[in-house]
């Protein structure tokens, strides 16, 4: 088919996906991968192939530089105790015992090696979709892990290759291999992300920040596969150093654009290779004789029982290292058990995995065909479609089991950080001010509202707190099965906001008198719009020094630097492109 009638395809089946997916109840990659299955009954797009360096050196750098942008720094130093083993130390474990598994089943080592590098990793695609049903920590420190163990699979899957055929490999190799890999992709990203911070240093314009930002990740990848280093890590650490720096480097309205846009590209590759992980395992199931299926999906499943069962005991001996961190956090027993079985459940596969197995070469050097290459793609499709099929919906049901404590503490921070920067900036009110030449009209009116946003702030606060005590007292009286003393409507209750109707929270709509003695409206607009912004300017710089000292995590500086953005948008007008 053409690569038009493809490209529609794709979208009218993410489209329908889209639409459907809520009326089953289905996470939508679960629906996609359906629909990729279906479509793959048609001879002329099952032969839709899915080359592996799409997914390596385009799909890949964008996914993960987006997933680096919006994960919280402050979970990984939090858990990198936990994060560091469960992407390098389990991905490895994962691989040696599916390379045992295969073995039995008659696999060659090597091989076998290959095809535990290609189904090791969960993948942060998978994750991102799949695992946002968890407690906030518990998809932080998912996805943290998925970002990083795709670095690892590629060099065990480099080294199992060379193995397979033929090269030399000493642990000498296997050292150096790995130092440049993970060396030399940390200092990778950390130049690439430098050179742009220079770069955007000197430029404002929104389309320049933005394609300037677009071209790290790619630039990243290509510079690490250059020095043959992981080109993974080199993304992931331009995106967490990017995350940091960038709204010190970018302006109110290039965040605003690249928000909207990001998410949407991401949105769309996402859904495309779900539809096509369907349709390349109707591929591979047609390329493989009758004979062998039915050994092959034994080999499926048991490779993917034994991944399931490698990360659960993995985290069982990984308790007593995680203890010694010295974590403050620390889970009872049963809880703690619970939190590693559903981090076992929640581990699935995807496109990543399918991209090694079809990166597998078809030939030796010598020209010798190399055997094995259609079962690892075989092997490797049947797992991520049992992941996606069977992990995915049962996911769901493995968190309402686990029973969970409710973390309101995203929330809370929420709340803390909106108080204190506004009461920040209504401190610093008048000496900014002074500073900018504003009259006191003006700067009586951004203080009227400023208290009034501060107002709200606290009213919201005792709200959620009033609906959570509230919650309690329901579940309580529904335990001890009495009566509500509410219920006779002899207490009148509050609104839904938790603030009496007709208080002080409306907003103060106040006019005065035209007067041509006074400064012109337009002056006053322009001194407001100066007061206003310096205030936000101020706010933000409250709101970095909260995210510092670890008070307030990265995700509600995300949250509230975007209503910062909005704020400052609506004051500078949207810029317009040329």
């Amino acid at each position: 088919m053409e690569g038009l009638e493809i490209t529609v395809l794709l979208g009218l089946t993410i489209l329908v996906g889209t639409l459907l997916a809520p009326r089953v109840r289905l996470a939508l990659p679960l629906v996609l991968v359906v629909f990729g299955l279906l479509l793959g009954f048609v001879p002329a797009l099952r032969e839709v192939q899915l080359p592996p360096e799409t997914v390596l050196l385009l799909f890949l750098p964008v996914m993960l530089f987006w997933e680096s942008l919006t994960t919280s720094l402050r979970s990984i130093r939090r858990d990198f105790r936990y994060i560091l083993p469960m992407s390098t130390l389990l991905v490895v474990a994962s691989a040696f015992a599916v390379a045992a598994v295969a073995v039995l089943f008659g696999m060659p080592w090597e091989i076998a090696l290959i095809l535990g590098a290609a189904v090791a990793p969960p993948d942060a695609t998978a994750v991102a979709a799949l695992g946002r049903l968890l407690p906030r920590r518990s998809f932080m420190k998912l996805k943290a892990e998925s970002l990083t163990n795709d670095g690892t699979a590629l060099v065990l899957y480099a080294i199992a290759v060379s193995l397979a055929v033929g090269g030399q490999v000493t642990p000498m190799v296997v050292t150096r291999t790995v130092i440049v890999s993970y060396l030399g992709g940390i200092a990778v990203g950390v130049v690439v992300a430098a050179a742009a911070w220079l770069m955007l240093r000197r430029v404002r314009t929104t389309i320049t920040i933005n394609v300037t930002m677009l071209l790290v990740p790619f630039t990243a990848f290509l510079v690490a596969e250059l020095i043959h280093a992981s080109g993974v890590l080199a993304v992931v650490v331009a995106g967490l150093i990017a995350a940091y720096l960038g709204p010190r480097i970018s302006t109110a309205a290039s965040r605003r654009q690249s928000e909207a846009v990001w998410p949407f590209g991401v949105f769309l590759l996402n859904g495309a290779l779900f539809v096509l992980i369907g349709l390349e395992v109707q591929w591979v199931v047609h390329q493989t004789s009758l004979r062998m299926i039915g050994w092959l999906t034994l080999a499926t499943v048991a490779v993917w029982v034994t991944l399931l069962a490698v990360r659960f005991l993995f985290q069982l001996l990984a308790v007593p290292f995680q203890a010694r961190a010295g974590a403050r956090g620390a889970h009872p027993r049963g809880l703690r058990t619970r939190m590693q079985i559903v981090s076992t459940v929640a581990g699935m596969r995807g496109a990543v995995s399918l991209a090694i197995a079809l990166s597998v070469p078809l030939a030796t050097p010598d020209g010798a065909r190399l055997d094995g290459r259609d079962d690892i793609i075989f092997v490797t499709a049947g797992v991520i479609l049992l992941s996606l099929l069977v992990q995915g919906p049962l996911l769901p049901v493995v968190v309402r089991w686990a029973r969970f404590p409710v973390d309101n503490g995203e929330d809370e921070e929420f709340e803390l950080a909106e108080r204190a920067i506004s009461g920040a900036a209504m401190a610093a009110l008048d000496t900014l001010a002074a500073e900018h030449g504003i009259s006191d009209e003006v700067r009586d009116r951004v203080r009227r509202e400023g208290y009034e946003r501060l107002e709200l702030a606290n009213a919201r606060a005792m709200a959620r707190e009033r609906a959570l005590i509230d919650a309690e007292v329901d579940e309580m009286e529904g335990l001890l099965d009495s009566p509500d003393p509410l219920a006779d409507g002899s207490v009148e209750t509050s609104s839904a906001t938790g603030v009496p109707e007709g208080a002080t929270l409306q907003m103060v709509a106040t006019s005065a008198d035209v007067d041509l003695a006074q400064r012109s409206p337009l002056i006053r607009h322009e001194e407001f719009s100066r007061l206003k912004i310096a205030m936000l300017e101020h706010k933000r710089e409250v709101l970095f020094g909260l995210r510092r000292s670890g008070t307030v995590d990265d995700v509600v500086v995300r949250r509230i630097s975007a209503n910062l953005d909005l704020e400052q948008v609506r004051l500078q007008g949207i810029e317009q492109l040329d």
